[in-house]
């Protein structure tokens, strides 16, 4: 991985996630997780949130599907509030829930609206 690209990559990371978020996960590093810092910043970030073919707002929006789905609840919250400052509406987040209730079942609905309703309400869009 060029630095250049990792510097591409900690931009996208924080401009998704804030920079608290970031840098309470890069405090923490030590020889035990140093390595999957270095993979979760060069894959997902560098090479999966830098392409241009999708927004960062439909990017949100599939990982809202993905994670929800997959039912990861502490990294859902930290989406959902990455997805608003992607500039994705309630509206939008919404409707990706309902199509995950319906595609992945009602409990990862019920779970993704609960956690993401919440998030909403703290963040003072709803």
């Amino acid at each position: 991985m060029t630095d250049d690209l990792y510097k591409k990559a900690m931009a996208v990371r924080r401009q998704v996630l804030g920079d608290a978020y970031v840098d309470k996960a890069t405090a923490n590093v030590d020889d035990f997780n140093r390595d999957f810092q270095r993979i979760v910043t060069e894959y997902c970030w560098g090479e999966v949130w830098t392409r241009d073919v999708l927004s960062n707002k439909q990017r949100s929006l599939n990982n809202l599907c993905i994670i929800a789905t997959l039912n990861r609840a502490a990294e859902f919250e930290i989406h959902v509030r990455g997805a608003l400052r992607n500039g994705c509406t309630p509206a939008e987040i919404r409707d990706t829930l309902i199509q995950v209730a319906v595609y992945a079942g009602i409990p990862a609905g019920v779970e993704a609206f609960r956690i993401a309703r919440k998030v909403l309400i703290e963040e003072g869009v709803l």
